[in-house]
């Protein structure tokens, strides 16, 4: 008998000495993850995902055909004139995904205009003080009174779009890759 215990986990094993009917569901910390796992998937998630690199490398048309969604609907595309006086901008697109009864509240932030300028020295510096600016806000929240409804506005992935043109990775992409990789 005893034999036989050792080999079933913890909760059949409690069932098993306490007689318990295995159809009703056990509430205790053996069943916590199942627990916290329904309690995530009804409440819904936060995901943001941050995309960057230069114009014209299929940022906005990969998250489109990810997502199947059109974020990007009330889009422009510059003109030549327009490209010149434009500065790097920090823009956010959510949207509300459920998928299999699984809801995601997604943020999209884009960086439209990085990279494009004549002289790109530290234009990845308002990536970097946007993602630590989140971080910090957030670290705020938990450290609240009020941790019930925070909302989570980190960026949980960056895809980064690399240059098809040209002969290899430019400096200005492993300036910024070195400056998000510790984020």
């Amino acid at each position: 008998e005893e034999r036989r215990l050792r080999g079933l986990g913890p909760t059949e094993r409690l069932r098993e000495t306490c007689n318990m009917d295995p159809t009703k569901e056990y509430v205790g910390f053996g069943n916590l993850p199942n627990q916290l796992h329904r309690k995530s998937v009804k409440k819904g998630f936060d995901f943001t995902l941050m995309v960057a690199g230069e114009s014209g490398l299929g940022k906005s048309t990969l998250i489109d055909s990810l997502f199947v969604t059109d974020l990007y609907k009330e889009r422009s595309i510059p003109d030549a004139m327009e490209r010149i006086a434009k500065t790097m901008t920090i823009t956010k697109h959510a949207v509300d995904i459920e998928e299999r009864g699984v809801r995601i509240k997604l943020t999209i932030v884009d960086t439209p205009g990085f990279g494009d300028a004549v002289d790109n020295s530290d234009c990845w510096q308002p990536i970097v003080a946007y993602i630590d600016e989140q971080f910090e806000r957030y670290f705020q929240d938990e450290c609240g009174l009020n941790r019930k409804n925070i909302q989570d506005h980190r960026v949980h992935c960056l895809l980064y779009f690399l240059s098809p043109l040209g002969h290899g990775v430019r400096p200005l992409d492993l300036e910024f890759l070195r400056a998000v990789h510790e984020k």
